[in-house]
C-alpha cells in the first residue's frame, strides 16, 4: 500500500483529529445528573417546547406578512419536516440516552469538529430561542396594559434606531429570563414541576380558543373579497414553512433530557411522538380559527389572537387568551433553559468547551455554572434584538442540526458495533493472556498462501482471514450478499460502512444541489429550460442512486430500542426538507449565521482541539500490546510488546515467525 509522504503528515493527523468519534461507556445509564423523569414528564417538556410563542405570536405573524389563511398549509409542511427530524432524535434520544442532543449523535458517528460546530449552533439556538420567547412574553403582557410598558420605556429611560436591533431595551423581556433561570437551578424536578402547571394551563386554554373561536368563525374571511386563502401563492406558503418550522424546533428538549429519564428507551420515542403530534394538531386548529375569526391583512402580529377577540367585542376571552400565552411562553422559557446548559455542559464534559460548565451541583445535581452564564447571556439578547431577526436567525440553525442529526442515523445504522475497551481490545496487562475466540471461530485460522501474516488483534485475524463469505450473512456495513456477484469487484474491498459515509456525503451535496437549483435556476439564474430540467434530473439520479447504494448494505438489526423505519428513505427526505428550508431563508440571516460558525471554529481550535478528552485518551501510554502472527503452517502465534510513542523504535522486541520467551502458540490448523 502506498505510503504518505512525510510532508503530509500533519495534514492527515490533523485530519484524524477532526474526525475523531466518541468512544461511549459500556454503561449508559450512568450519569452525574439525576434520572428522575417519567414518559409523562417528558412528553409534557415536549409539548412545553413547541407549544407557546409559535403559537401566539408567530401565527398571526407568518398569516399577515407571509402567507394568508393558508398558513394552516405551511404549519403542515413544516410538522411533516419536523416528524421526520423527530424520527431520527427519537432513534438516537433511546440508544444513546446521554445528554446534548445532536451534539452528542454527531459525536457518535460522525466526526468531532462536526459535532462541536452543531453543538456551536444548537446553543444559538437556544439562546435565540428563549430571548425571542422572553421578547414575545413581555408583547403579550405589554398589549394587555394598552402598551404602557413600551411607551414608559421609550419616553423615560431610551430607545435606538439602529438596524438589526429593536426600538428599544426589553427590560421586561430581560427580566424574566433572569428569574426563570433562577428557578431552573434549584434542579430538574423544580423545572417539571413548574412546567406542569404552565402545560396544564396552556392546554386548557388552547381548547377554549378552539371552541369559543370556532363559534365565532366567519368563513367569508377566507373569500376573494379579503385576499382569498392564499393571496401570496405557492411560494409564499414555502416560505412561510420555513419560518413556521420554529414553532416544532423545542421537541429536541427531549432528546437532551434522555440523561435525566428513568427509562429513556421507551420514554423518548413515546414522549416525541405524542408531544410533536398535539402540537402539530394545535397549530393547524389554531391557525384555521384565527384566520376564521378575523380578516388575515387586519391581524396584529404581536398578539394576533388576543386581540382577535378584542376586537369581536368578547374583552374578557382576549384577557383569557393573553394569561394563556404568557404560561404556554413561560414554559417554552423553561424548556430552553433547561436544555442549553445541558448541551453546554455535555460539551464542556467531552473537554470541548470551557470545563468551569461541566461542574454539577452536588446537591441539585444541575449544572448551575452554565444555567447562570447562558441565562444572563440569553436576557441580554431578548433585550436588544427583535423578535423578527431573532425567530428567522433560528431557524437556520435548528435545520442544520436537523440535517445531521439524519445523516447520522445513517451512518450509525450501517456502522459496525464499536466492542468497548474492556475484555475485547487488542491491550492487556498480563502478557500470557490467552484470547477466547468462539469455537466457530476457530476454525477459520487458515491461510492458503505461504505468506507471514501479521495483524493487530484476534478479531482483525478473524475478519482478514475469513474468505467464506458468500455462504454467510455478511457483517453490518458491508454489501449484502446478493450484490456480490454484481458489485463485489467495484465495492466488495472497502471497510464496513465506508461506501455508506460517502454515499451520505453524496446524498446531501445533491439534496442541496437539486433544492438550490429549484429556489434560485429559473429567477435568479434565469437558466433555459432545457438546461433547468437537466440538473434537475441529474441531481435527482445522484440522490436516487446514492440511496439505493446505501440499501445494497447490510443494517444492524438490533431491535432493543426504537429504530427509524424505512432507513435510508426516511432521513433521506428528512435531509431533501431541511435543505429545502434552509435555502428559503434570506441572505441576512446567512451571513450571521457564517459569521457565528467563524467564531465557533475559533474557539474550537483555540480551545477545543487541544483539551478534547478523546484526544487525551489516545495519547495515554499502553504497557503492553498483544499482536497476532499467522505461521505459513496455519498456526497463529501472539507476541506481546512494548507499544512506543510515535517516533520511538522499540529495537529489543520484534515480530518474529517463530515463538520466543514472551510468545505462546495457539494451534489454529484445520
Amino acid at each position: 500500500m502506498a505510503t504518505c509522504p512525510r510532508g503530509c503528515t500533519p495534514a492527515v493527523r490533523l485530519c484524524q483529529r477532526l474526525n475523531r468519534l466518541k468512544t461511549l461507556d459500556d454503561d449508559m445509564m450512568a450519569t452525574s445528573l439525576k434520572r428522575c423523569l417519567s414518559t409523562l414528564d417528558l412528553t409534557l417538556l415536549g409539548v412545553g417546547g413547541m407549544v407557546g410563542s409559535g403559537l401566539y405570536v408567530l401565527t398571526g405573524t407568518v398569516a399577515k406578512d407571509m402567507v394568508g389563511p393558508a398558513v394552516i398549509i405551511s404549519f403542515i409542511f413544516a410538522g411533516i419536516a419536523s416528524l421526520l427530524a423527530a424520527f431520527c432524535y427519537a432513534e438516537f434520544g433511546a440508544r444513546i440516552p446521554k445528554t446534548g442532543s445532536a451534539y452528542m449523535f454527531t459525536y457518535v458517528s460522525v466526526g468531532e469538529i462536526w459535532a462541536f460546530l452543531i453543538g456551536w449552533n444548537v446553543i444559538l439556538e437556544n439562546m435565540i430561542g428563549g430571548a425571542a420567547v422572553a421578547r414575545a412574553w413581555s408583547g403579550y403582557l405589554d398589549s394587555i396594559f394598552n402598551h404602557a410598558i413600551q411607551n414608559f420605556t421609550e419616553t423615560h429611560i431610551m430607545q435606538w434606531n439602529v438596524p438589526f436591533l429593536a426600538h428599544y431595551p426589553d427590560i421586561l423581556a430581560a427580566g424574566i429570563l433572569v428569574v426563570a433561570s433562577f428557578f431552573i437551578s434549584f434542579g430538574v424536578q423544580v423545572s417539571s414541576y413548574l412546567n406542569h402547571i404552565f402545560s396544564t394551563i396552556s392546554m386548557v386554554v388552547i381548547v377554549f380558543i378552539l371552541v369559543f373561536g370556532f363559534m365565532l368563525a366567519e368563513p367569508a374571511n377566507w373569500s376573494q373579497k379579503e385576499g382569498g386563502f392564499a393571496p401570496f401563492g405557492l411560494s409564499g406558503i414555502l416560505a412561510g414553512s420555513a419560518t413556521c418550522f420554529y414553532a416544532f424546533v423545542g421537541f429536541d428538549v427531549i432528546a437532551s433530557s434522555s440523561e435525566e429519564a428513568k427509562n429513556p428507551q421507551k420514554a423518548v420515542p413515546i414522549a416525541t411522538a405524542i408531544s410533536l403530534g398535539l402540537a402539530a394538531t394545535a397549530y393547524i386548529l389554531v391557525s384555521t380559527v384565527l384566520t376564521l375569526m378575523v380578516p388575515w391583512h387586519t391581524l396584529d402580529p404581536n398578539s394576533a389572537l388576543a386581540d382577535a377577540f378584542f376586537r369581536r367585542g368578547y374583552s374578557w376571552a382576549g384577557i383569557v387568551v393573553a394569561v394563556g400565552s404568557i404560561c404556554a411562553m413561560n414554559t417554552v422559557l423553561l424548556c430552553n433553559l433547561f436544555s442549553l446548559p445541558r448541551i453546554v455542559y455535555a460539551m464542556a464534559e467531552d473537554g470541548l468547551f470551557f470545563s468551569i460548565f461541566a461542574r454539577v451541583n452536588p446537591v441539585t445535581k444541575v449544572p448551575v455554572n452554565a444555567i447562570l452564564v447562558f441565562g444572563i447571556l440569553m436576557a441580554t439578547m431578548a433585550l436588544i434584538f427583535d423578535l423578527e431577526a431573532l425567530v428567522q436567525f433560528l431557524s437556520i440553525g435548528t435545520l442544520l442540526a436537523y440535517t445531521f442529526v439524519a445523516a447520522s442515523v445513517i451512518v450509525l445504522r450501517f456502522q459496525p458495533e464499536k466492542t468497548s475497551d474492556k475484555g475485547t481490545s487488542s491491550t492487556s496487562p498480563n502478557p500470557n493472556a490467552e484470547p477466547s475466540p468462539a469455537p466457530s471461530e476457530s476454525q477459520t485460522i487458515t491461510e492458503d498462501s505461504g505468506e507471514l501474516k501479521q495483524y493487530e488483534s484476534f478479531s482483525d485475524k478473524l475478519q482478514l482471514v475469513e474468505r467464506q463469505k458468500t455462504e454467510e450473512r455478511r457483517g453490518v456495513g458491508q454489501l449484502k450478499a446478493f450484490w456480490e456477484p454484481y458489485l463485489g469487484k467495484l465495492l466488495g474491498d472497502c471497510e464496513p460502512g465506508e461506501v455508506v459515509a460517502v454515499c451520505v456525503l453524496a446524498v446531501i451535496v445533491s439534496s442541496v444541489s437539486l433544492c438550490a437549483v429549484i429556489e434560485f435556476g429559473r429567477n435568479q439564474l434565469q437558466l433555459p429550460l432545457w438546461s433547468f430540467t437537466m440538473l434537475l434530473v441529474i441531481f435527482s439520479l445522484a440522490f436516487v442512486v446514492s440511496m439505493v447504494l446505501i440499501w445494497m448494505h447490510e443494517p444492524q438489526t438490533n431491535n432493543k430500542t426504537f429504530q427509524v423505519p424505512l432507513v435510508p428513505l426516511t432521513p433521506a427526505i428528512s435531509i431533501l426538507f431541511n435543505v429545502f428550508l434552509m435555502l428559503k431563508l434570506s441572505y441576512l440571516t446567512w451571513i450571521r449565521f457564517t459569521v457565528w460558525i467563524a467564531i465557533g471554529l475559533f474557539v474550537y481550535f483555540g480551545y477545543g482541539i487541544w483539551h478534547s478528552k478523546e484526544g487525551m485518551r489516545e495519547l495515554q501510554p499502553k504497557d503492553m500490546a498483544a499482536r497476532y502472527v499467522v505461521l505459513p503452517s496455519g498456526s497463529l502465534v501472539q507476541t506481546v510488546q512494548s507499544v512506543q510513542p510515535d517516533g520511538q523504535v522499540d529495537s529489543g522486541h520484534h515480530i518474529s515467525p517463530s515463538a520466543d520467551s514472551t510468545s505462546e502458540e495457539y494451534a489454529g490448523n484445520r
